[in-house]
């Protein structure tokens, strides 16, 4: 038997409305637990986001390894990629001066 179904009065919170300027002026900004202002909230969000903060950036690649050398490396703790890059630009060929 098909019955109409009542109306329902869950409200879909994509349909928030945009915030305007003046709510943004009006709101609190914290950090943590300390109230902060609109600007220092707005530098620390920056300062999260991801993404290379160092020049030259670092190149992803791929690069085959034994097993056995990768869980070595891994066994040595937190930090592994860091120090295996480390000790690979350490034994690198230097270019040869003309």
């Amino acid at each position: 038997m098909n019955t109409k179904q009542k109306p329902s009065a869950w409200v879909d919170p994509d349909d928030a409305p945009a915030w305007t300027a003046a709510d943004f002026e009006a709101a609190q900004y914290r950090v943590g637990d300390q109230e902060v202002t609109r600007a220092a909230a707005v530098a620390e969000v920056r300062r999260r986001l991801r993404g290379p903060g160092k020049k030259p950036a670092k190149i992803p690649t791929t690069l085959r390894i034994a097993p056995d050398t990768l869980a070595a490396w891994k066994a040595s703790g937190a930090g592994w990629q860091t120090r295996m890059a480390e000790s690979l630009a350490a034994h690198a060929p230097r270019a040869k001066a003309r």
